[in-house]
């Protein structure tokens, strides 16, 4: 695992190959005196073909668990997903099988785009102990919530890259400080992105499609 700064309020190419993009929004606070903002993952859109799958973890003032807090989209059509462990939905273009399935009743979701990426994705907030012991000073009204993935990938060549993007690549070294359980890596100005769904940074390798695919839901 590894730690990724970014900035509050940025965009980040997570990933860029040929065939897909993972672009993350950053939200975070910055504590008076602090250098650099705290950030999580707000948001996550996967990029392929023509198609834009975006995950969102929803602000919410308050953290109930009993309550959904994550949106997701299609190619901007909201998917609904029933409140039971193990509901799925399931989209298909060309030969390729999207599939978002309920690890639980709630907040915790298994994405697959098939050939490409699998992901297990969890909404959870800040909680109050989590906040004083990292001072965070996050504010009262805000319980920040945002996405946990654990990734899977499935076909990227050796020049992907983005911020997780170029660990994967053969020839990566890392520039980490030996013996730190839990590196930070840069790239803040090679990753950028001007938006949640623009495919374009300075080594982004990502080219939507320009003919529509078929896409049946």
């Amino acid at each position: 695992m590894f730690y990724f700064h970014g900035s509050k309020g940025g965009n980040f190419a997570i990933v860029s190959d040929n065939n897909l993009q993972i672009n993350a929004h950053f939200i975070g606070t910055r504590p008076v005196g602090r250098t650099r903002d705290f950030t999580w993952v707000q948001a996550l859109n996967v990029m392929f073909e023509n198609h834009n799958l975006v995950m969102t973890a929803n602000r919410v003032t308050q953290w109930d668990e009993n309550s959904d807090a994550f949106t997701l989209r299609y190619n901007e059509e909201l998917i609904t997903l029933p409140e039971d462990e193990q509901t799925e939905w399931r989209a298909t273009s060309g030969q390729r099988e999207i599939v978002i399935e309920r690890t639980d009743e709630r907040n915790s979701v298994r994405v697959l785009v098939s050939g490409l990426v699998q992901m297990d994705i969890r909404v959870r907030p800040i909680g109050k102990e989590e906040n004083r012991v990292h001072n965070y000073q996050l504010p009262q009204d805000d319980a920040f919530a945002h996405l946990e993935t654990q990734f899977k990938f499935l076909d990227l060549s050796e020049l992907v890259e983005g911020v997780l993007g170029k660990t994967y690549r053969p020839d990566y070294v890392s520039s980490a400080k030996v013996g730190v359980p839990m590196p930070v890596v840069g790239g803040e100005d090679k990753y950028q992105t001007p938006s949640l769904f623009s495919p374009t940074c300075r080594l982004c390798r990502f080219k939507p499609q320009e003919k529509p695919l078929s896409a049946d839901i």
